[in-house]
């Protein structure tokens, strides 16, 4: 995957930064808890290789996946949107967004990602979770109609390193007999959804 030394040093820069943030937070939720970069390249390489074209992600804390969800959404001409309840952190990102040049790639919503999925018609090529896990039961309702049935992917980040807290989530999931489903052991996890066809 060819990206450019300026984005890879900048993001890496980025992530050592909110990663010396995370270690100074006694309370887990204010830690910007970024997904790890070998997963975030890999999900950039499965938007090149399914050459998505409208892209979800929820939770976009400070925007470290949202770069690399971008990055890639221009070298496929897709669109992002990318939801966050934190009105500061989608500043922060949308700053990030801007130095590197990938914001017009995105569309930032704020708010509760719950309001957003029941009022949305949309289906999506790509679907990233990597949200509060206690609310993937609730959002699991929604989502399984905004995967697109032609090869349409959710991915959720977490599920090896906090495999309690996903597990009711994942069993549902698996129970439903019209997607398919496996778990990659990349950064903390993720667990991927398709339709069967």
């Amino acid at each position: 995957m060819s990206l450019s030394p300026q984005f890879l040093h900048r993001v890496n820069e980025l992530y050592q930064s909110f990663i010396k943030f995370d270690a100074t937070q006694c309370d887990r939720l204010n830690r910007y808890r970024n997904i790890e970069p070998e997963s975030a390249q890999y999900l950039a390489m499965q938007i090149r290789i399914q050459q998505s074209k409208n892209i979800l992600e929820i939770g976009t804390s400070t925007g470290y996946s949202t770069l690399w969800l971008a990055e890639a959404a221009q070298n496929t001409g897709a669109q992002l949107t990318t939801l966050e309840i934190d009105l500061q952190r989608t500043q922060q990102a949308k700053q990030y967004a801007q130095e590197l040049a990938v914001d017009e790639a995105i569309n930032f919503w704020v708010g509760d990602a719950k309001d957003f999925l029941a009022t949305s018609n949309q289906q999506y090529d790509f679907i990233l979770l990597d949200a509060e896990r206690n609310a993937y039961l609730d959002y699991w309702h929604y989502l399984q109609n905004m995967i697109h049935p032609q090869g349409g992917v959710l991915i959720v980040d977490n599920v090896i390193s906090h495999a309690a807290e996903v597990k009711n989530f994942i069993d549902l999931v698996k129970q439903d007999v019209r997607f398919m489903t496996t778990t990659l052991a990349f950064g903390a996890g993720l667990f991927m959804v398709v339709y069967k066809g």
